[in-house]
This record gives structure tokens, C-alpha cells and sequence, in this order.
């Protein structure tokens, strides 16, 4: 596995994915939800807003690097924003 060049932050990225995943299965195990309807229009449900949320957060953390520059602590601020207006709104 050294071609994969793991590091802290790599091994604690892949950690947290692999927590959330197995939190929201256990609330949808649990807690039964019913799809809603958000600003979005479509019905979504917690793991369909946490794939959104996934998916916006690469997005802007690429677009922090590319603009900003590496200083990616603030670009997580921005992503814990970005994901709380996501699960209230979408």
C-alpha cells in the first residue's frame, strides 16, 4: 500500500466517510424516514442530502484550492455551512 502514499489526514478523510455511512444506516435502521420535498424540488432522503452534501464539498473544497490557494481550514468552515444549509433546506 505505499504507492497510496496514506497519511494522517487521508486515513482520518476515509474515517469519517466510513463513520458517517454506518451513523446514517443506523438512523435509517431506527429511525424510518419518509422522503421530503426541499428547494430543490426532488424528494430526498438523509443519505441522498449526505451524498449532496459529499459532492458540494469536494466541489468547493477544489474550487478553495484553485482560488484561495491551500489554506483548506477555512474551506472546511465553508463545507460545515454548506452541508448544515443542505440538510435544512434540501
Amino acid at each position: 500500500m505505499a504507492w497510496m502514499a496514506w497519511t494522517w489526514p487521508t486515513a482520518i478523510f476515509f474515517g469519517v466517510i466510513a463513520v458517517l455511512l454506518i451513523t446514517f444506516t443506523i438512523l435509517a435502521i431506527r429511525f424510518p424516514e419518509t422522503p421530503r420535498v426541499g428547494i430543490l424540488r426532488i424528494e430526498t432522503t438523509r443519505g441522498d442530502r449526505l451524498f449532496i452534501t459529499l459532492l458540494g464539498s469536494a466541489f468547493l473544497n477544489l474550487a478553495w484550492l484553485g482560488l484561495v490557494g491551500a489554506n483548506q481550514p477555512y474551506a472546511l468552515i465553508l463545507c460545515l455551512i454548506y452541508a448544515a444549509a443542505v440538510f435544512r433546506w434540501v
